[in-house]
Order: structure tokens, then sequence, then C-alpha cells
């Protein structure tokens, strides 16, 4: 099949964080194998709407452009997921880019993530160290474990299972499940026992676990397929264990 000779783009933008959003349609040259970020390159080179009006380019965030640190994700045909990896070949036209409903809108399609990291240092999402001497050999880590706790270290904090997560909203102070996941993880292994109850406390108050409403659309909308329902399964269990016996440690 034929490629088209242009690409039409359907864009919702914004000025300001306060101002109106609008919608604005571009056509751009098609090229082979063209992600939503090369798309919106051709914007930037000649910022002129679909009727040939100028304009100001489009605004949105990208860095390592092979789908690892999340900073390109938007709502593309409705979906979140990375512009990077979005070819426009595979996508229906015109092409609907917006930016995602669950953070604060910057500009256009640039989204401010920072409350996911916000929430990742409430409940301290790292391993402590003790100074930077030579502490000698790590713990041994069984296989089992390593194959694990490495699937739920790929998480690239995109948003994407906070966008599709009923539980994250305005109404709502669910820190959401990327979140959640690492402190599963990073209390899994050997170096993070030591300040595994500080995070349990962390979520075991309002917005932690117990606002998890279990819809598992998490899991379906992550595009890096982690393992986030048994993350939180887990998770729920450990902070239950440690709600019933965690004060006899104390």
């Amino acid at each position: 099949m034929a490629e088209p000779a242009a690409i039409l783009l359907k864009i919702r933008r914004r000025e300001r964080p306060d101002s109106r959003p609008y919608w604005q349609e571009f056509s751009v040259p098609a090229a082979p194998n063209m992600n939503i970020v090369a798309a919106l390159m051709e914007i930037q080179k000649n910022p002129v709407d679909a009727r040939g009006r100028a304009t100001v380019p489009v605004v949105w965030d990208c860095n390592c452009l092979e789908e690892v640190c999340g900073a390109c994700t938007m709502l593309i045909n409705g979906q979140a997921r990375q512009a990077c990896s979005a070819l426009v070949e595979t996508l229906t036209q015109p092409i609907v880019l917006q930016p995602l409903t669950k953070f604060p809108v910057v500009r256009d399609l640039m989204v401010d993530r920072q409350s996911i990291f916000e929430s990742l240092k409430k409940v301290r999402a790292w391993i402590q160290m003790d100074g930077s001497h030579d502490q000698g050999p790590g713990p041994r880590v069984s296989p089992s474990l390593q194959a694990w706790t490495y699937e739920l270290s790929r998480c690239m904090t995109c948003g994407c299972c906070m966008e599709a997560c009923p539980q994250v909203n305005g109404r709502s102070p669910f820190i959401g499940p990327a979140v959640l996941a690492q402190v599963r993880r990073f209390n899994a292994h050997p170096l993070g026992e030591s300040i595994r109850a500080e995070r349990l406390r962390a979520v075991m108050g309002p917005g932690g676990i117990t606002d998890c409403g279990k819809a598992q659309n998490c899991e379906r909308a992550c595009p890096k397929q982690l393992p986030l329902t048994r993350a939180l399964a887990e998770l729920n269990r450990e902070t239950i264990t440690h709600g019933l016996f965690g004060w006899l440690s104390r």
C-alpha cells in the first residue's frame, strides 16, 4: 500500500497552564518509518498550520528517543504512549495528539510529572548507603529475585499507568501504581531491608496502597508490561503483615 504524501495531525494546544486549550491541525510531509517525534520536528522546522497560516512551534518533551526515559509520553489517538516509539504508518489519521490528563500542563503537549518524583522521595525509593567506602561484596541474591526486581526496575516513570488508573484523579491523594511498585522492588531486595519499615509506613496512610481500586488498568497500560498487579498485591500483603506484627520489631 502506498504511503500518504502528507500526514494530518490534530493537536490540542495550550499557551500557558491557565489559558484555554484549543485545537490546531497540521499537515507534514510523510517519510518512511516516521514516528510522532519526527512529525513534530517537521512542524518545528516549518510552523504553519494545515491552512498555511503561520503559528508558533508545538511544544513537547523528549530526551532519549528510544522508549527509556518516558519524557515524550502523551495521548496519541486517545492512548497514553511514547511519541518516539509510535510509528505514523501504524496510526489512523488524523493523528490526534493531546497532553496527559493526570498531570499539570506546562504548554501544548508538555506536562509536569514532578508529582511522581515527589512521591518516590516520600517512599524513599532508593538503597540507603552508609558512606562511599568499600563495604565488601554485596548479599547473594537468588536468580528468581534478580529477575523479579529487574522487571520492576524497567519502570521509566512515564505516567501511562497513572493515566489509565481511575483512582488517580484530582479528588484523590493516591500516589499511583508506578511508585507503589518501586516500594515493593526495594523492599524485596536485601540491600533495601534497612529502611523497609519506613517505606511501608509511608504507603499505609492516605494516598497509599489502600487507595488502590484494583481496576488493573495499570498493567494493561504499561508500555514495558511490568507486573504491576502482582507487585501491588504483594505490597498489600506486606503492609497488612507489618500492621499486625510490625510493632514486635520496635
